[in-house]
């Protein structure tokens, strides 16, 4: 075959690019019903967009909690990382959606990964001073001396951001 012939082979027809645009804003957008049809015709769970964002962290990401569960039953990674090193867990902790924390956590996430520049979702949830999504990965086991790149923990971050309520909650397991 031709390079010609590959590249031609390779490149997806309009209607495939229509689709695939279709399926990936369903994930932002949350429509777990065709996600229920799509996958029981056979759309793979863990398909990724052009930034490795799979369509469970795009769906966990916008607090989709209905689209999300749809997906793990269908065998969703919730450890699927994308180009960017971050995962669905991180991305529920940055964006303070217990509810989500809860459900990734109750399907295999892991308390601690991490991204690209080592920040665990605890970090996130110290920063950004959520509470109650702290205390729920501390209850899970989040380690809260882990260091990130710059070799800060999550204490030294939620001071470095002003997040008083997760500062002094992190304060008390130092003590």
């Amino acid at each position: 075959m031709t390079r010609d012939a590959r590249e031609t082979a390779d490149t997806p027809d309009e209607e495939t690019l229509r689709l695939a645009a279709e399926v990936f804003n369903a994930a932002r957008d949350g429509h777990a019903a065709a996600f229920r049809r799509w996958l029981a015709g056979g759309l793979p769970p863990d398909l990724c967009n052009h930034n490795g964002d799979s369509l469970l962290m795009l769906a966990s990401y916008h607090g989709h909690h209905d689209t999300v569960r749809v997906l793990l039953a269908h065998g969703a990674d919730p450890e699927r990382y994308n180009d960017r090193g971050q995962n669905p867990l991180g991305g529920a902790a940055f964006k303070g959606d217990l509810a989500m924390v809860e459900l990734l956590l109750s399907h295999g996430a892991a308390v601690d990964g991490t991204t690209a520049d080592g920040k665990t979702p605890l970090m996130f949830a110290a920063m950004f001073g959520n509470r109650e999504v702290l205390d729920c990965l501390l209850a899970h086991g989040a380690d809260p001396a882990a260091r990130e790149a710059g070799g800060l923990t999550a204490l030294d971050l939620a001071v470095a951001m002003g997040a008083a309520s997760t500062r002094a909650r992190l304060a008390t397991l130092e003590s």
